[in-house]
């Protein structure tokens, strides 16, 4: 007499679809958790980006006896802030002025960040 576990088959089509709910069960959990990971490093590499062009800004008003400072003067290969990378398509203002919360519009198209230095 022949057991059914005795010869060697393939897996059936019901433990094959149990296998696939489970890793859909899964991907559900992750996807949006990782989403939420994603848009909080966004956020926190955007506004360490103002601080660093705040703190550079803070350092040409002290240098030059200004309230304002372009952009230009403070990024560039030889000012405060060698270069100034976007993370997420955001848009950072033209020119700082002291004092002044400074506003990246654009996070992701979509979110708004403000810095008060």
């Amino acid at each position: 007499m022949k057991t059914r576990f005795s010869s060697p088959q393939g897996f059936t089509l019901v433990e094959i679809m149990i296998v696939v709910v489970i890793i859909g069960l899964l991907a559900a959990m992750a996807i949006p958790a990782f989403q939420k990971v994603r848009v909080a490093s966004q956020d926190k590499a955007v506004l360490n980006n103002a601080r660093q062009m705040a703190a550079a800004a803070d350092q040409y008003y002290l240098e030059n006896g200004a309230t304002t400072a372009a952009s230009s003067s403070l990024v560039g290969a030889t000012n405060y802030v060698k270069a100034l990378n976007t993370v997420a398509s955001e848009t950072y203002p033209d020119s700082y002025t002291q004092g002044i919360t400074i506003t990246i519009s654009g996070v992701a198209n979509a979110r708004t960040i403000t810095y008060a230095p």
